[in-house]
């Protein structure tokens, strides 16, 4: 069956016109400090771990972004999706609630690393419209080891949930890792392999967090499907512009920081200049 001759489901169609209103998005990223269970956790109270992801999510929609993603950022180094315990999903999908019951904007979850099923159960739990998921279809060498596709469980997950309404926003060539698996198909294949496992949106990265994709392959990713398609690193104000230009909507967090460094908060007046930049 080809792409085109694929039978309609419930999450057909534009997946950022749906989420936000508009098909030029900009979202940011609420990286969370260590959560509970992991290793880089001190013993910090869950009621500030809270408080900071929600004045990261504030001071991004403030500043004029269209919507965030929480993403367990802070649990270096990263788990494998089954060794990660239900202490992160449980404290994600409350910071995720509180985000969303007090700014009332689209949300997504990231949990990290490729964890597509607590992703969705934090979702469902918190009421947010769509997760991000590192490796959907095919399968690399990441620093976590050989990640596979979570396309063929996570959509059975999301069935038994009955949270269909939730879109997936799946990588291509993901960032933080290699991909010889399938170095015999191209990159087109592999981002048309997303669109054929029902993903609502592309995402593409450069290497790693804060690295700048090269503007050829970024279009390239773009050309690959019909679907909506983001870059998930590596945005800038001086670039952010010409990556507009290309494709859907950009993914930000690095540059909108506190000195630029992704572990510090969200500085408002970054944000605010960015945005201007692009919607003056």
């Amino acid at each position: 069956m080809t792409e085109a001759a694929k039978p309609v489901g419930q999450t057909a169609g534009d997946a950022l016109q749906h989420l936000f209103g508009r098909t030029k998005v900009v979202i940011g990223v609420v990286h969370l400090a260590p959560l509970p269970g992991a290793p880089r956790h001190d013993g910090e109270p869950v009621e500030d771990i809270y408080q900071r992801g929600l004045a990261d999510a504030r001071a991004y929609l403030a500043g004029g972004c269209d919507g965030v993603i929480v993403e367990n950022h802070g649990d270096v180094p990263f788990s494998k999706p089954d060794d990660i315990g239900p202490e992160t999903a449980t404290h994600m999908a409350v910071v995720a609630d509180r985000i969303r019951r007090e700014l009332g904007r689209p949300i997504g979850i990231n949990v990290l690393a490729n964890a597509a099923l607590p992703a969705l159960a934090v979702a469902s739990a918190s009421g947010a419209g769509f997760i991000r998921v590192n490796q959907w279809a095919n399968a690399y060498i990441a620093n976590e080891g050989f990640v596979e596709g979570e396309a063929a469980r996570a959509m059975r997950y999301r069935a038994r949930l009955r949270a269909n309404g939730v879109r997936i926003f799946a990588d291509a060539h993901v960032k933080h890792g290699a991909h010889a698996i399938v170095a015999d198909r191209p990159v087109e294949e592999l981002v048309r392999d997303l669109a054929f496992f029902d993903a609502d949106a592309v995402i593409a990265t450069g290497q790693r967090t804060g690295h700048a994709a090269d503007l050829g392959y970024i279009r390239l990713i773009k050309e690959a499907s019909h679907l909506p398609t983001l870059v998930g690193s590596g945005v800038t104000p001086d670039n952010a512009r010409d990556i507009l230009g290309i494709v859907d909507g950009v993914i930000v967090a690095s540059a909108l920081k506190h000195d630029g460094v992704w572990w510090n908060m969200v500085d408002p007046e970054r944000v605010k200049a960015f945005m201007a930049g692009l919607r003056p």
